[in-house]
């Protein structure tokens, strides 16, 4: 029996720790739970929002309306030649998953290592790190739809995956609820070390041909060095896109700041690294109330304790101000921004 909970705090349950009261909060642990959820028309007409590991949202106010954490578990896989076929229910943490497969094998997943969130989270954002997105892997998702009470299978075309973004965050944002996720993966790595990093840690170790667990461990030691820890120091990992402009636009900034760090994002277009256009600026590090930068990463917007939303939200404004009179660039928030903004 479903167990519908008031007035719940979810400092806990957002890795932020901003303080955020929702009105009625359940937690769905089988799929059939959302069909009955939704038998009740009342749970249709109020706001709705839906939990994974809270670790890519901002909230700014307390939830008037019901808040469901999903915690669907199980990983199941089979082998077919040299594929790998895995499905991961919605609540699994991503990188339990990530290591489920590291430690046995399967190649694809080791560049996302130590990514925070839960797998029903990551074709919403289309996660993605040191060049590869969850599109490269995905196969599949179930979703249930809230208006039909039926459960419906997405391609990897049906998603729209492009840069952070997904059909989930666009056309339709809360009308589905992902359960669970199908992903392909193969028994011979094809390993995607095009970032320096990557390769310098490598050659570090002096190791010239790398294991699927060699390239896994070496992403979540640079992702240690760069990023803060959110059970010791609030954070939704990276607060901001890296925007992506068009050639002209970057040969103009290329010739007034040189050493603009920037990488290729195909069909004529530059990826600027928004860390390094935010350091520029003066970010880097800065507190400011209670809120501020990452000393190691100023791309990381970190609650250093009693945060509002609100208070994190009014300092990622002056960031992209100071961004845009600096560069002409605009940066985007890769956090969802939950309530309204005082």
């Amino acid at each position: 029996m479903l167990q519908i909970q008031e007035n719940v705090s979810l400092k806990n349950f957002n890795t932020f720790g901003v303080e955020a009261n929702a009105k009625y909060f359940v937690e769905i642990n089988r799929k059939e739970e959302l069909a009955e959820l939704f038998l009740d028309p009342q749970w249709k007409q109020n706001g709705m929002l839906v939990l994974g590991g809270g670790s890519n949202m901002l909230l700014l106010n307390d939830f008037d309306g019901l808040v469901i954490r999903m915690n669907i578990r199980g990983i199941e896989h089979r082998i077919s030649h040299d594929d790998v076929f895995i499905e991961a229910g919605a609540g699994e943490v991503w990188n339990d998953l990530v290591n489920f497969c590291v430690v046995r094998g399967y190649a694809g997943l080791e560049n996302l290592s130590l990514i925070p969130g839960s797998v029903g989270a990551s074709p919403i954002q289309n996660i993605g790190a040191y060049g590869v997105e969850l599109k490269d892997v995905f196969r599949s998702c179930c979703a249930f739809e809230l208006a039909t009470g039926t459960f419906k299978t997405f391609t990897k075309e049906d998603c729209h995956f492009d840069y952070r973004e997904s059909i989930f965050k666009s056309e339709l944002k809360g009308h589905y609820i992902i359960v669970s996720v199908k992903f392909q993966l193969s028994l011979v790595p094809n390993f995607n070390l095009k970032y320096g990093a990557i390769g310098q840690e490598l050659a570090n170790r002096s190791i010239t041909l790398p294991t699927i667990k060699d390239v896994s461990q070496v992403v979540s030691h640079i992702r240690v060095s760069k990023l803060p820890d959110p059970s010791t120091i609030g954070n939704a990992g990276s607060f901001f896109k890296n925007p992506i402009i068009g050639a002209g636009k970057f040969d103009a900034l290329l010739a007034k700041f040189p050493e603009v760090v920037h990488y290729p994002a195909g069909d004529g277009q530059v990826k600027l690294a928004a860390g390094w256009l935010i350091e520029q600026c003066g970010w880097k590090g800065k507190t400011v109330g209670h809120t501020g930068t990452w000393k190691n990463q100023a791309l990381v917007l970190v609650n250093h304790g009693g945060a509002t939303g609100q208070e994190v939200y009014a300092f990622s404004s002056e960031i992209i101000d100071s961004v845009y009179a600096k560069f002409g660039v605009w940066l985007q928030r890769e956090v969802n921004i939950i309530g309204e903004i005082k």
